[in-house]
């Protein structure tokens, strides 16, 4: 038997998807949040989408620098990526407070997230409307990964990594194992 929710709780049904931080600077100011939802959109050029409320700083940092950066954390950084999704970087220095180190980028000025296993630069491509969030389309610039914890198809080694999920408010998960659905009998 099934049961209807309400429309405002429908997110949490697909919102399982990997936490990312991301970072943004524009002149001296940068900011580091907390988003779960993202997504790659295409392959071909290499293109990546995150919904972001207009009224985040964050927003603002990417709409006036034209650029991103996404950061990969893990379960061993939780209570900092809680602080940084309920703090404003209106109000603090996310950085500081939490001790994440900034990194120098390549190609874009945010910075990347030293604690983080991967790290994407991106330029914004595109921003679209949606609701009360905007989708921020992004050209992959660049990419890098933790050598460690990622084999040669960039398969993450879940016992390190511990990727984290969100599953609302302050619940989150960390995937326990990776199925191979061919080997399944």
């Amino acid at each position: 038997m099934k049961r209807e929710i309400s429309l405002d709780k429908a997110n949490r049904l697909l919102n399982i998807g990997g936490v990312v931080l991301i970072t943004a600077k524009f002149g001296d100011r940068d900011n580091v949040t907390p988003v779960a939802w993202n997504v790659p959109v295409s392959k071909e050029p290499a293109l990546v989408a995150v919904a972001i409320a207009p009224e985040r700083f964050i927003y603002e940092l990417i709409e006036k620098s034209k650029e991103f950066a996404i950061n990969l954390p893990t379960l061993k950084i939780l209570k900092e990526v809680y602080f940084c999704g309920k703090n404003s970087g209106r109000d603090v220095d996310k950085f500081e407070r939490t001790k994440l180190t900034r990194e120098k980028a390549k190609f874009i000025s945010a910075p990347l997230i030293k604690e983080c296993i991967a790290n994407i630069e991106c330029k914004v491509e595109s921003i679209y409307p949606a609701g009360d969030h905007n989708l921020i389309i992004g050209k992959v610039l660049r990419a890098i990964v933790e050598e460690k914890l990622f084999d040669d198809h960039l398969k993450v080694n879940l016992e390190e990594a511990k990727t984290i999920h969100h599953l609302g408010g302050s619940l989150f998960t960390v995937p326990e194992k990776i199925i191979d659905v061919k080997k399944i009998a």
